[in-house]
């Protein structure tokens, strides 16, 4: 197991410990939203209106606008024009996985998981999901939909692999049996402020569904705590299915995401496009410097390269650089190594890290 750093303060660019400066090559923060002075500035102008927290039911008859108003934002924001449709934000994006998940329970469903689905999506914390290569297990899907039993079906899934940066392929949504009830859920922690312009996978899987008039459900759930630098979840869907979930007990029981925090959100647009934009420099400078080294898998324009030699994670530490190198999502799994890019990185420490990987692989 490789040594735990213990920091007192917010990691950036770069951490202190021990007395030691270290560049920082990990986390999600993937728009560097919460290093952005200006963004903590806006946050903080967020909390002296709204406070820390809103200790009340999101369906008490005291009501808070900035949810509705927030929730609005989002949802035209990552689903565009598209009708009835709309968001509904909970406390993390393991409740908005949670929160679906529960709802589908008491309806009879058949749950169908991909392989390495996030444990937000799980119905049960010893959920066996399939030892198959995601391509393998889109091939086998129809069979396994054919030897289910009518009913309702639900099909959860990540919207990439963002460990190991490989992007999943979806046309396969478009084969989807009509002559039953089936929701998609995808779970879209790691694409949401980085795929699709932003925008996360809803775009893609909506239009390949769209195009042979599917009516499958989609249902995209999100952490709002990795690009777009919130504490809060978030589920995209129609409006139906959310006024549905918005009346468990699930979510009335549950204490909401701070307020300030999306009053902060609606006031950052510059910030999101400019973390944005910078975020796609350092990532083609990283994959121009990087790349070449032999040693990588990545996904084009995502910030995160994965390697198997985890003895680079030693290498480059001990050059004062930190990457990511532990054992997820459980302590029992192998452990992964992989750099990840960020929009607070400068290009000078891209290419020293760059210099780095180089001479350790030469």
């Amino acid at each position: 197991m490789n040594e735990i750093f213990e920091i007192n303060h917010l990691p950036n660019r770069v951490i202190e410990h021990n007395g030691q400066e270290y560049l920082f090559f990990s986390g999600t923060a993937y728009l560097g939203l919460p290093q952005n002075p200006a963004f903590q500035q806006i946050t903080r102008d967020a909390l002296g209106r709204y406070g820390t927290v809103f200790g009340s039911s999101r369906n008490g008859n005291l009501r808070l606008t900035i949810y509705e108003v927030a929730e609005s934002k989002l949802a035209a924001w990552v689903m565009g024009n598209v009708p009835n449709a709309t968001s509904l934000t909970l406390s993390s994006g393991m409740m908005a996985g949670q929160v679906i998940v529960n709802w589908l329970r008491g309806q009879a469903t058949t749950f169908m998981y991909a392989p390495k689905s996030h444990p937000a999506l799980w119905y049960d914390p010893n959920v066996t999901l399939p030892s198959l290569s995601f391509p393998e297990w889109v091939n086998q899907l129809p069979d396994q939909l054919r030897n289910t039993s009518s009913g309702h079906v639900a099909i959860l899934v990540n919207s990439l692999d963002a460990v190991a940066s490989a992007y999943y392929n979806f046309d396969w949504v478009r084969s989807l049996p009509e002559d039953r009830p089936i929701t998609l859920i995808v779970d879209d922690s790691h694409g949401l402020g980085v795929l699709n312009e932003g925008r996360g996978i809803w775009p893609e899987i909506r239009q390949k569904l769209d195009a042979v008039g599917s009516s499958v459900r989609l249902l995209i759930t999100a952490s709002l705590a990795k690009a777009m630098g919130l504490p809060g979840g978030v589920v995209f869907g129609d409006s139906a299915t959310l006024q549905s979930l918005r009346q468990t007990a699930f979510f009335g029981a549950c204490s909401p995401m701070p307020p300030a925090y999306l009053e902060a959100y609606c006031h950052a647009d510059t910030l999101y496009t400019e973390g944005y934009k910078r975020l796609m420099q350092n990532i083609l400078l990283a994959e121009k410097l990087l790349l070449p080294s032999g040693i990588f898998q990545h996904s084009e324009g995502y910030p995160v390269f994965f390697t198997e030699r985890d003895d680079l994670y030693q290498k480059l530490l001990n050059h004062q650089i930190l990457i990511y190198s532990f054992a997820y999502p459980t302590a029992a799994d192998r452990a992964n190594t992989r750099i990840v890019i960020s929009a607070f990185h400068t290009s000078e420490d891209i290419k020293r890290l760059a210099d780095f990987v180089n001479t350790y692989c030469s």
